[in-house]
């Protein structure tokens, strides 16, 4: 796993999550924004605020598993990536 994997399970979660917004605008803002979060962290090595990143990814999880199995899918994805990736 790398961050070319990582960058791309957070491309198929931006599209995931563009099926979410018809249905649900505020929870499309929040995943798009720990997308950004998630692309920031990729291109800055500094190590700043890891676990609270980690923790929101977790905490994205823990909310959609049963209403958007996908979207959970690639967050898990993206949470193993992280880790596999030191951040």
């Amino acid at each position: 796993m790398s961050k070319e994997n990582l960058v791309k399970d957070l491309e198929h979660l931006r599209k995931e999550i563009h099926q979410v917004a018809a249905n649900n605008p505020e929870t499309y803002l929040k995943l798009n924004g720990l997308i950004a979060d998630l692309e920031r962290q990729i291109t800055d090595d500094s190590g700043k605020d890891n676990a609270s990143l980690l923790d929101r990814v977790k905490n994205e999880i823990t909310h959609f598993e049963t209403a958007h199995p996908r979207a959970t899918a690639i967050l898990n994805d993206i949470l193993v990536t992280l880790s596999n990736i030191g951040i």
